[in-house]
């Protein structure tokens, strides 16, 4: 069985479900805000063996029989119910601890991108730059900071040309509206607010000239890459994702193969099966690595582009579940069928803000 993790809103699972369908992957598409409320968890170990199951909607499910789980953007644990705020926050709290347990104790499976625990501990954009460094691609000179006195010479260094960027997107609320940073240039005048510097470090680098952009999607082995112009709009010169779809094109790249090879080696030597990675592509040909997004977004890519991502996905998804399948019943695995599904929505929307 297949365990998809995600937000009943996700439209990226939206997309990859008729796929799974198409290739008999019996799943369940279930998210972390169903726990503790509209879900109970149940693990134990009873003599010397250990046993876990997962009830919801009334059905329950041998987390021992899950070959594969694709754990895309759950909601936080919810427990509405408890109306005190701090023991709410203390149940959800437990719930998060109680299912970090029990995903390890899912030894059969594979994960998509990897166990959440795991993903968590190497999403730090300073450790991808060092091992992409080490791989050999090409990345610029970064500083991370929170000192003031630190951000004039950097800003000297590049020549005045000098771009900021957060550690982690985190949105935030600014009078009563919701929002987050962008990748933003430096100019003189804002080096006098640099007192501000010192209450959330950033990273500093060059403004490195562009032809054009690149997305580079890691699934397993595969690689896809695309194109993004985004000089030919003065909106997403700096970050693309502040989208001009009517002047920014988007088209699938032939990504040299010693790029694309370090890039699955990038993504693998993290310990992930899944990664979105950026480039800049210079105007005299440099491949400049910028960041990997350990669960980016792509389904946006597959809709202006046409590669086949999500059937990359569903692939590798699906074939540790058939292969379960055929070990155990030869004869019947090809009748599996889904257990829950969802109607794949046509109006797919998957915005790439979150990386």
């Amino acid at each position: 069985m297949l365990l998809i993790i995600s937000s009943h809103r996700d439209d990226s699972v939206h997309a990859v479900l008729p796929k799974l369908q198409e290739r008999g992957v019996p799943l369940l598409w279930w998210d972390e805000a169903d726990y503790p409320g509209a879900s109970t968890l149940t693990a134990g170990c009873l003599d010397g063996h250990w046993c876990q199951t997962l009830t919801y909607r009334g059905e329950t499910y041998d987390l021992s029989k899950v070959r594969a789980v694709w754990d895309r953007r759950p909601d936080r644990p919810s427990a509405l119910e408890v109306p005190e705020p701090s023991q709410r926050a203390f149940a959800e709290h437990t719930a998060k601890v109680a299912l970090s347990g029990a995903y390890d104790l899912m030894v059969g499976a594979r994960w998509m991108p990897a166990l959440p625990q795991h993903a968590a501990a190497i999403d730090n954009k300073l450790l991808h730059l060092r091992r992409a460094t080490e791989l050999g691609l090409t990345v610029v000179d970064t500083v991370v900071t929170n000192d003031p006195e630190v951000l004039v010479p950097v800003w000297n260094r590049t020549g005045g040309r000098m771009i900021t960027k957060t550690l982690e997107f985190r949105p935030f609320a600014l009078d009563g509206e919701n929002g987050h940073l962008y990748t933003a240039t430096v100019p003189r005048r804002r080096l006098t607010g640099r007192h501000r510097l010192r209450h959330g470090p950033a990273i500093l680098q060059p403004n490195v000239p562009k032809a054009y952009e690149l997305r580079v999607t890691v699934v397993g082995e595969q690689v896809f890459a695309a194109r993004i112009d985004s000089q030919a709009s003065r909106m997403t010169t700096v970050d693309w994702r502040h989208y001009h779809d009517a002047k920014v094109g988007y088209a699938a790249y032939d990504l040299p193969r010693d790029i694309g090879d370090r890039c699955v080696r990038l993504v693998a030597g993290l310990g992930l099966s899944f990664g979105a990675l950026d480039f800049i592509v210079t105007p005299d040909g440099r491949y400049v690595f910028l960041e990997l997004n350990v669960n980016g977004q792509w389904a946006f890519v597959e809709l202006r582009t046409g590669m086949p991502i999500s059937d990359a996905i569903a692939d590798w998804l699906a074939a540790a579940c058939v292969s379960a399948a055929v070990v155990a019943d030869p004869a019947g695995a090809a009748d599996a069928r889904p257990d829950v599904v969802a109607t794949a929505r046509p109006d797919l929307k998957d915005s790439a803000d979150a990386h």
